[in-house]
């Protein structure tokens, strides 16, 4: 007689973002038999990934692409038969801009963040004074640290390229990706491969000018890299919830508790009865984390709750493209600090993918609060859009009133990965390892972007799938 099929192992995957659903579909790759119930306490899944369609207009509410640059997103898409809609960024665009003096400029051609790759850009940019560029330009000659503590984004960028790069520039670009403070921002948490550089080069330019140059032509961001569904980033949740059996995912199900019993793991979810488990994925964000774990592990918990968090809204206003003097010559521009205004940054969406306006219309976003200026994220509805046109039309002489406005409000959803969280993520998942069965994911832990929070998730239903099979995951 052939032997017994293993039962089948049962896990609950609390929250029904990009992480959890990433999660449910893995386990299903290995083992196919299993029983996964993802717990969502929204209407919808997909967490902050939400795409509104509308009368013409396609209007993402949280992010709009994602980087190809690691694997994870793009592998998750082949798996779910929606790869062939990616479409990349138009390449007319593909450079980023900043705010300099009230006036929107391009950010010099071939710097990337925190890098230069060329000089005579560096020497004819008007975002810098010539004590600024000169400064940049002595990078190479700067002495490369000595130690492997963190240092904070702001010490790394003053050290190495200078206060004024470091205001204009470096602390601009971040803002649009972290929307945070980059005097507590860990540099080894958010960007690695420049400490790394440093390390082994001694110079973020030598390194650059070592590297082969893939992206010629571009600065600011690797936009060549970036890509969206046709349809929009809901269109791979959607995907991901008609990849699993019906009825695994519940909406409207908010989570109350989690409980460890001899046999595995309770959830309370708002029925009648508690759902008993053999594993448990928590892929909510790690204040929610904590709290459903405090029963479980105190310890686990208080750690879960030191990351904190940053919140903002996104102001997305459709106009005529008449509205404007000019068309933008990039996809967006970032703001300064230093120029003391009341917005991050703008995207002009309909400018990176085709099809999200109808025929004459713009799509641009506007980003606001952040951690540098929270309140700002909170103004009710009118006083936000009142905010955002007007400093719209003091940057690029936007006319008129928009003919669409979407606010969406995103409080305490942007982790913060503050000095010492790399070694805080270490011994919150060593805690986590000392319950079988358990595994967290989300984009509180090792990155915050798209593929960060799908590898994220694959990885801890690699884990509880090892811990609950013997197995290895593949």
């Amino acid at each position: 007689m052939p032997p017994p099929s293993p039962t089948p192992i049962r896990v609950a995957i609390v929250g029904g973002g990009i992480a959890g659903l990433s999660a449910a579909v893995r386990l299903g790759e290995l083992s196919p038999a299993s029983e996964v119930t993802v717990f969502e306490a929204q209407p919808q899944p997909g967490g902050v990934l939400r795409t509104l369609r509308d009368n013409g207009w396609l209007i993402e509410q949280s992010a709009d692409n994602f980087l190809t640059k690691l694997p994870y997103a793009t592998q998750l898409c082949e798996t779910l038969g929606v790869a062939d809609q990616l479409l990349e960024t138009d390449p007319a665009r593909r450079r980023a801009l900043v705010v300099n003096l009230g006036r929107v400029t391009p950010t010099p051609e071939g710097f990337l963040l925190m890098s230069a790759r060329t000089i005579v850009p560096i020497l004819r940019t008007p975002l810098l004074s010539w004590r600024g560029r000169l400064r940049l330009l002595c990078e190479p000659f700067v002495p490369r640290k000595r130690d492997d503590s963190d240092e904070s984004v702001a010490s790394f960028a003053r050290r190495r390229v200078g206060e004024e790069a470091f205001q204009r520039l470096v602390q601009p670009l971040l803002a649009g990706i972290y929307t945070a403070d980059p005097e507590k921002l860990s540099m080894q948490a958010t960007m690695p491969q420049f400490v790394e550089q440093e390390r082994e080069h001694g110079s973020l330019f030598l390194a650059a000018r070592r590297q082969e140059n893939r992206v010629r032509g571009e600065s600011g961001a690797r936009y060549s890299q970036f890509v969206a569904p046709r349809e929009g980033m809901q269109s791979i949740v959607d995907a991901a919830v008609r990849r699993l059996p019906a009825g695994a995912v519940r909406v409207a199900a908010e989570v109350r508790a989690i409980q460890k019993t001899a046999r595995g793991w309770r959830v309370e979810a708002p029925d009648a009865d508690p759902h008993e488990f053999d594993g448990v994925i928590v892929a909510t964000p790690s204040y929610a984390a904590a709290a459903l774990l405090t029963g479980v592990d105190p310890d686990l918990s208080s750690l879960l709750d030191q990351i904190p968090y940053a919140g903002s809204s996104i102001v997305c206003l459709g106009v005529r493209e008449d509205q404007l003097p000019s068309l933008p010559t990039g996809f967006g521009f970032v703001v300064p600090a230093a120029e003391g205004r009341r917005i991050i940054a703008a995207s002009f969406s309909s400018l990176k993918f085709p099809d999200r306006t109808p025929s004459g219309r713009l799509l641009i976003r506007v980003f606001v609060g952040g951690a540098l200026q929270p309140e700002l994220a909170e103004l009710p509805d009118a006083d936000l859009e009142r905010l955002a046109l007007e400093e719209l039309r003091e940057l690029c002489g936007l006319t008129g009133e928009p003919e669409r406005v979407v606010i969406a409000r995103w409080p305490r959803r942007m982790p913060q990965y503050h000095l010492g969280h790399n070694a805080l993520v270490d011994e919150i998942f060593a805690l986590a390892d000392r319950h079988p069965g358990l595994g967290l994911a989300g984009a509180a832990y090792r990155g915050v972007g798209v593929p960060q929070c799908v590898h994220s998730g694959q990885q801890a239903a690699d884990r509880v799938h090892a811990r609950l099979t013997g197995e290895a995951g593949t």
